[in-house]
C-alpha cells in the first residue's frame, strides 16, 4: 500500500496543478514500471474517488490541521489517505501506518507524528466530518463555486440533479455495430454468457464494468465502447448512403465509426493531432470500415479542402468537457472560469470556417460535451446572427431536450444543434 499511496499522491498533485489525469497516470506508470496491475488499479481508483471528493477532503483536512501544511507532496498524501479511509476497502490501520511511513519516503520524517495524529483524529471524528456537516456548496456538490453558480444559472430546474449525476460512477455502454448484429441479439448473447445487460438506446447496451479485452465481440468489431448520449450524434446527422460527409475533430473515431456503420458514406475524418488520428484508423480497422483520414486544422479549410462541398458535416467542437466530468474528474479542478468564453470564441470560428465547405441544402451538426450555455446555445445563436444562409433545424429526438442530453445514471451530458444551409435569401 505504501507504493499505492505515494504514486496516487503524485498523480493527485499533477491533476490538481492542471495536468491531464489520463496523461498523469501514463507518465506515472511509465516511471514506475514495477507497479503491478492490481496496484495500478488501486491508484486509479483512489485518484478518481479523491478528485470527485476533493472539496470535501480539503475541507476535512482544514478542520483537522492546526496550521496549514506548506509541503505540497505531504498535503496530497494526506488527501489520498483521507480518500482511502472513506472510499476504499483498505483497513484503516493499514492506511494510517503506510501514510506515516510514506512521510519518510517524501523526505519529511518530522511529519510522521503529524500524519499519524491527523488521520487518527479523522477516524475519531469522521461522523462530524461528512459532507452534510459543511455549509460550503463546493463541499456538498463536489465542484468549484463558479461552476455551481453557472450550472444554477444555465439549468435552473435541473442543476442539482446534473451535478449529482456527475458524482456517480459512469456506466460501461457499448454501441452494437448494426452491420454485424442487432441490439436485441447482442443482449441475448450476453444473457447466455451470464452477463447482465440493459438496452439503453437504438444501438446502446449497458453492461457491468470490465476491461475491453473481456467484452464479447469487441475485438471482432461487433461492438464499440461509446456513451449512450454520444450515440445520438450519428442519428441526428442522418447521413445517407452515397453522401459526402466530414467528421471534423474526429479523434478518437467513435462517431466516425458509428456514421459508417449506419450508411455507406464518402467520409473524411479530420483531426489536427497525428497521434489521435492514428487512434481513428485503429478503431476503423477494428470495425472493418474505411474513411479518408486527414491530419489538418479544421479551422483552416484552405489548407486541406479540395473544394468539393460536403452534404453533411459533424463538428464535435473542442469544449470545456463539463458534461463528462464523472469520467474525467480532474476537469472540474483544472478548468478556469474564463475557459468557456475562450472555447466559445474557438467554436464560433470553427463553425464559420466549416460552413464554407457545406453544400447548399446540407446540414451541419454542432456537438459538444459541455453543459455551459455559453458554449452551446449562445454560440449557435451568435452564428445564426452572422450567417444569413443558416437556419436552426428543430431537434425532435427522445432524450434531447432544448439541444441538451442531460447527464443521468445512463449517460453523460451533451449538447446538439442541427444547422441547415439554405440558399441566400431563403433562410
Amino acid at each position: 500500500m505504501l507504493d499505492i499511496q505515494l504514486r496516487a499522491a503524485e498523480v493527485f498533485g499533477l491533476a490538481l496543478s492542471g495536468h491531464n489525469l489520463t496523461q498523469a497516470f501514463e507518465d506515472c506508470f511509465r516511471r514506475h514500471g514495477e507497479l503491478t496491475a492490481q496496484q495500478r488499479g488501486a491508484i486509479r481508483e483512489v485518484c478518481y474517488e479523491g478528485l470527485r471528493a476533493k472539496a470535501l477532503l480539503a475541507a476535512q483536512l482544514d478542520r483537522l490541521l492546526v496550521t496549514p501544511i506548506r509541503h505540497p507532496a505531504l498535503y496530497n498524501l494526506l488527501l489520498v489517505a483521507l480518500a482511502q479511509l472513506q472510499f476504499s476497502r483498505a483497513k484503516p490501520y493499514a492506511v494510517v501506518d503506510h501514510a506515516v511511513r510514506a512521510a519518510d519516503e517524501l523526505g519529511q520524517p518530522a511529519a510522521r507524528g503529524l500524519v499519524n495524529a491527523v488521520l487518527r483524529n479523522f477516524l475519531r471524528r469522521r461522523e462530524d466530518l461528512v459532507a452534510s456537516r459543511f455549509e460550503s456548496e463546493e463541499v456538498r456538490h463536489g465542484f468549484p463555486q463558479w461552476w455551481i453558480d453557472r450550472m444554477r444559472r444555465d439549468h435552473p430546474q435541473h442543476w442539482e440533479g446534473m451535478l449529482r449525476a456527475a458524482q456517480s460512477h459512469p456506466p460501461l455502454t457499448l454501441r452494437v455495430n448494426c452491420r454485424k448484429g442487432s441490439v436485441d441479439g447482442y443482449a441475448a448473447e450476453l444473457a447466455g454468457l451470464g452477463i447482465e445487460a440493459r438496452i439503453v438506446g437504438e444501438s446502446a447496451v449497458e453492461i457491468p464494468p470490465r476491461p475491453v479485452s473481456e467484452i464479447p465481440g469487441f475485438s471482432e468489431g461487433r461492438v464499440s465502447v461509446q456513451d449512450a448520449g454520444a450515440q445520438h450524434a450519428a442519428f441526428l446527422l442522418g447521413a445517407r448512403s452515397g453522401e459526402r460527409v466530414l467528421d471534423a475533430c474526429a479523434a478518437p473515431g467513435g462517431k466516425a465509426g458509428h456514421l459508417l456503420e449506419l450508411a455507406d458514406l464518402d467520409l473524411v475524418a479530420l483531426d489536427s493531432d497525428p497521434e489521435r488520428l492514428r487512434k481513428v484508423r485503429s478503431n476503423l480497422d477494428r470495425l472493418g470500415l474505411e474513411a479518408s483520414l486527414l491530419c489538418a486544422d479544421a479551422g483552416r479549410p484552405e489548407a486541406w479542402w479540395d473544394g468539393r462541398p460536403f452534404d453533411r458535416i459533424l463538428l464535435d467542437a473542442p469544449c470545456s468537457a463539463s458534461g463528462v466530468t464523472r469520467r474525467h474528474p480532474d476537469i472540474r479542478w483544472g478548468r478556469q472560469e474564463t475557459d468557456p468564453r475562450r472555447f466559445a470564441r474557438q467554436q464560433l470560428e470553427l463553425l464559420g470556417s466549416l460552413w464554407k465547405a457545406l453544400a447548399i441544402g446540407g446540414t451541419l451538426l454542432y456537438a459538444t460535451c459541455s453543459l455551459f450555455e455559453e458554449e452551446n446555445g449562445q454560440v449557435v445563436q451568435n452564428f445564426l446572427n452572422r450567417m444569413h444562409d443558416a437556419e436552426n433545424v428543430p431537434i425532435e429526438r427522445r432524450g434531447v431536450v432544448g439541444g441538451y442530453v442531460r447527464p443521468d445514471e445512463r449517460h453523460d451530458g451533451f449538447f446538439y444543434a442541427l444547422l441547415r444551409k439554405a440558399p441566400v435569401g431563403v433562410a
